[in-house]
Order: structure tokens, then C-alpha cells, then sequence
């Protein structure tokens, strides 16, 4: 049987130096996309809060800079300031995060001590997670912070449905956030910080009380103390309700 010689293919063109080697499966003329997350951050409100939060935390409220923030989320101080004017905006961010974080439901549902007892532990607990923050916080204008006001307004209206005087429903609220404010450091206080040391005796009522409580065998003392306070500034308020 005779074999017939295949026909020759004709010859492939040689590839340009700048062509480069097209994707498995891409369709022809489409670019490649680059694989892996884009080099360029990408910045929200909620990013920024976090990253603020995280700083002070770990720096303290003088370590909250613009550039410091910038660094932490890895982007030019120039893309942070489109998110966010100056440091006072942050620090509203953060107060309407911290805010949002309280509990004021039971307002207008519960009866009004159960409300104010429920938004005060809840006040207290988020800010002892946030001590550094409290003395920028307790003096800080909640003007364009809503959810801040929001907060408020809830509280507000719930004294005011209550009964209690206008007139004297922000000074009580300002009295129970001094209380909150002082009871949340408490929290963080160290399990000695009222022993006397080597001066116990000179100091012998304070030191029997201080081993009184302590014989109690509380799991958590500063809930005890802030127990007795609340409920004396609840019922003290109580008494000027109409």
C-alpha cells in the first residue's frame, strides 16, 4: 500500500515582542483582570469609626490624629478627609456609634423605672469598654450626632410621659450621666483599690467596712455599688415626678 506525504501546514507567524499570553478560556480582545483585592482601600463611615475607636484603645484620645487614622487604614490623609472634614467629625462618628449602642427601648413600654434602670446599666456597660472616651464624650455637643440625639429624644420623652418637670428633665439626665460616667471607670478599677496596705490600722472603720464587703463574696462588686446608687437616684427622681 502506498503512502501519500501529508500536507505541510503553513507556518505559525512569530508573536510580537509585546504581545502577552491571553487567559485560559478568555475570550479574544478581552483584557485580563488582574487576580487578588484592589491596592486602593476602600473607606466607609463604619471603617473609620472602628479604626478610631481602635486607637484611642489602644493610644488614648491624644493618639486619635488625622494621620494616625489615615495610617491605620492604610490610605493618604487626603482620601480620609473625603470621608470625613476634621477630627470633631470623627469624634461624632463615634459618639453616634457609642450612642446607638445604649439601650432606650423600654422607654414608652416599660414603666418608667424599669426604663431608666434598664438605659443606665446599658450606658454604663458600653462605655466601661470605652473609658478613654469618656472625658471627650461627657463634653462632647451632640449637635449633627443622631443617633446621639436619638438617643436623647427617647429619654427625654420618656421623663417627660412620666410626669416629670421640664424644666428639671436634662439636669437629671445630666446627673444620672455623671454617675454612669463615674460607675463605668469603676468598672475597670482594680479588686484592691481600697486596701489600705500598711496603714489599715490608723484607718480601722474604713478597713472593717472594706472587709465586710468583701466577706459578702460578690462575683462583681462595682455591679453591687452601682446597684445601690442607681436606685437611690431613681427613687430620689421618683419623688419629683407629678
Amino acid at each position: 500500500m502506498q503512502v501519500t506525504q501529508a500536507a505541510e501546514r503553513p507556518p505559525m507567524p512569530a508573536p510580537t515582542p509585546d504581545a502577552a499570553p491571553a487567559a485560559v478560556g478568555s475570550a479574544p480582545g478581552k483584557a485580563r483582570r488582574r487576580a487578588g483585592r484592589p491596592t486602593a482601600a476602600i473607606l466607609d463611615q463604619d471603617g473609620i469609626t472602628t479604626a478610631a475607636l481602635e486607637l484611642i484603645s489602644s493610644k488614648g484620645y491624644d493618639g486619635l490624629t488625622m494621620a494616625a487614622l489615615a495610617r491605620s487604614l492604610g490610605v493618604a490623609p487626603s482620601a480620609l478627609y473625603n470621608h470625613v472634614a476634621s477630627k470633631d467629625d470623627v469624634l461624632l462618628l463615634v459618639e453616634d456609634h457609642l450612642a446607638a449602642m445604649v439601650d432606650v427601648s423600654a422607654f414608652g413600654v416599660e414603666p418608667w423605672e424599669e426604663a431608666v434602670r434598664r438605659w443606665a446599666w446599658s450606658y454604663r456597660d458600653v462605655f466601661s469598654e470605652h473609658t478613654p472616651l469618656i472625658p471627650v464624650i461627657a463634653v462632647l455637643p451632640v449637635a449633627n450626632a443622631p443617633k446621639t440625639l436619638a438617643m436623647y429624644e427617647a429619654v427625654t420623652a420618656g421623663f417627660r410621659d412620666a410626669g416629670f418637670p421640664e424644666e428639671r428633665i436634662i439636669s437629671a439626665i445630666v446627673a444620672l450621666e455623671a454617675f454612669v460616667f463615674g460607675a463605668a471607670y469603676d468598672v475597670t478599677a482594680p479588686a484592691n483599690i481600697f486596701d489600705a496596705g500598711t496603714l489599715a490600722d490608723e484607718v480601722p472603720n474604713f478597713t472593717a467596712a472594706v472587709d465586710r464587703l468583701a466577706s459578702e463574696g460578690h462575683e462583681r462588686p462595682t455591679d453591687v455599688a452601682f446597684s445601690l446608687g442607681l436606685e437611690a437616684l431613681i427613687a430620689g427622681f421618683a419623688a419629683l415626678r407629678g
